[in-house]
């Protein structure tokens, strides 16, 4: 009997530690993300900023 509980327990380690790895994962991917779609929109904010910037000066 003993020996039953002491593979579901290391079952349970692994299926614990897998879990952690794949949020771990999750929530890096998810950082990644973040900070891409931030430097994009950044990007873009700054080519519209140069291109009002050129229609404008060349009003002058």
């Amino acid at each position: 009997m003993d020996d039953d509980d002491s593979e579901y327990q290391q079952a349970a380690r692994r299926a614990a530690r897998a879990t952690r790895r794949a949020w771990s994962t999750i929530a890096w991917t998810t950082g990644a993300l973040g900070c891409t779609l931030i430097t994009v929109a950044l990007l873009c904010t700054a080519a519209a900023v140069a291109c009002l910037y050129v229609v404008v000066t060349s009003h002058y």
